[in-house]
């Protein structure tokens, strides 16, 4: 499997993600950008999560069906961006359909930006959750990467 190279212009790799991006200020995307997407491509989805949770896996956000030209979303991202790109926000572990920024409720937590390069257009609805988006590419990554940001609340 292909690995992506995903990066932010808000942090580096297992740096601190600045306060701006997190409940405890503006609580925004904090843009991201990534390359290596295989010509075979025919979506890109992205999942941002917080395994260190105290209730197990906690996800702030999931998108599904970006085409394959993608290769950014800006700051502040919003669900009618990504539609208007023919992308899809799914549920996130808030109940909503969109990105919520880290939200710790003690600790330091990683927080995980994963991008996908699929070789095929998803067909889930806008109810889905990430274990079911994660279901529904199984067999069907041709690249993934990462980038992770640790958050703790004073």
């Amino acid at each position: 499997m292909n690995t992506l190279r995903v990066t932010s212009p808000a942090f580096t790799s297992e740096a601190d993600i600045p306060r701006h991006y997190t409940c405890d200020d503006a609580n925004i995307f904090p843009g991201l950008s990534w390359s290596g997407i295989p010509l075979e491509t025919q979506s890109i989805s992205l999942v941002c999560d917080d395994p260190d949770a105290p209730h197990g896996l906690f996800v702030h956000g999931i998108i599904w069906n970006l085409p394959p030209e993608t290769t950014e979303l800006d700051e502040g991202l919003e669900p009618e961006a990504v539609e208007s790109l023919g992308g899809m926000f799914g549920v996130n572990s808030y109940g909503r359909r969109e990105y919520v920024g880290p939200c710790p409720p003690s600790g330091s937590h990683r927080y995980y930006f994963k991008v996908y390069a699929l070789d095929c257009l998803l067909s889930l609805p806008a109810t889905a959750m990430a274990h079911e988006l994660e279901q529904a590419m199984q067999g069907h990554v041709l690249a993934r990467g990462e980038l992770m940001g640790r958050y703790s609340r004073s």
